[in-house]
């Protein structure tokens, strides 16, 4: 009898949490709008030439001078809201996705090569590691975006930047308990070249934590992003990710003026928990003694 692969196995007891596939269906079916903005926004954000001045901060419901109703209403620059909050989830998902995979390359790098050098190599490498981890990581990306600038390149690299820590501090873990295996000094007794020994051996049997880790860091990167567009030093207020839609409407709020925020500010925490959720169902099947 054929035995299960171990994806299906995974999905099998993924599927018993019945939070955890409504978080992932919730992830697919954010990021499959946010990939089809184009065709499903009624409006394009992005060209001046559609927007009216006299549709700002009009009330959910109101039809505008384009003839097409804004059901979730519009910002202060007469953006229909609906088509902004989708053009910011693929701003926001691109922010997240491509910091945590710059993180991830180069955190893991960092950990796995300390932990196969060893020595005094391992020692520096782990103990400016350890000191970035002392300091929160919304302050060195509000540091390292006050001194780059703004645009998406240097958000991203302020992203990584402040992230790559956890990355390299789990994979260094990994790979220590790794490489005091048998397997692994057989490996090395062996005329194959270190990078390949790193390849096969080391670097497959730590990726089930570092999965753990992505998918908790990416939600990070997506509320890092939101929070540093709110204070300014992150996307430009050209760019409507979910955090410069939030700081834009929160000015309107005492007015009465909520929908320019709140819609934004819903669609951001649907996201962050849904991705957190199905980072926790991983957790805990990777590491069943984390189940609470």
């Amino acid at each position: 009898m054929r035995k299960d692969s171990p994806a299906r196995r995974f999905w099998a007891e993924f599927r018993e949490s019945r939070i955890a596939v409504a978080a992932l269906a919730l992830v697919v079916a954010l990021v499959g709008v946010a990939l089809l903005a184009p065709l499903i926004a009624p409006q394009d954000p992005y060209d001046l030439a559609k927007l009216a001045l006299m549709d700002a901060r009009r009330p959910p419901g109101f039809v505008g001078s384009g003839g097409y109703v804004h059901w979730l209403g519009t910002d202060a620059q007469g953006r229909d809201l609906f088509s902004a909050i989708l053009y910011g989830l693929r701003i926001s998902l691109q922010m997240g996705l491509v910091a945590g995979a710059i993180a991830f390359v180069v955190g893991v790098g960092l950990g796995i090569s300390a932990a196969y050098l060893g020595g005094r190599r391992e020692a520096f490498i782990m103990r400016v590691i350890d000191l970035q981890l002392a300091f929160p990581a919304i302050l060195l990306a509000l540091v390292i975006s006050a001194l780059l600038g703004q645009g998406k390149a240097q958000l991203i690299a302020a992203l990584a930047a402040a992230q790559y820590a956890y990355f390299a501090r789990t994979a260094h873990g990994a790979a220590s308990a790794e490489r005091g295996k048998d397997y692994v000094e057989a490996a090395l007794s062996t005329p194959l070249p270190a990078r390949q020994v790193v390849w096969r051996h080391i670097l497959p049997n730590c990726l089930p934590p570092l999965i753990v880790v992505a998918t908790v860091q990416v939600a990070n990167a997506i509320a890092l992003e939101a929070t540093l567009s709110f204070l300014g030093v992150g996307l430009p207020v050209t760019e409507p990710s979910l955090g410069a839609l939030i700081a834009n409407g929160f000015q309107y709020m005492l007015s009465g003026r909520y929908w320019i925020s709140i819609y934004p500010g819903l669609a951001l925490i649907l996201l962050i928990v849904a991705i957190n959720l199905v980072g926790d169902q991983i957790r805990d099947q990777v590491n069943p003694r984390l189940k609470r």
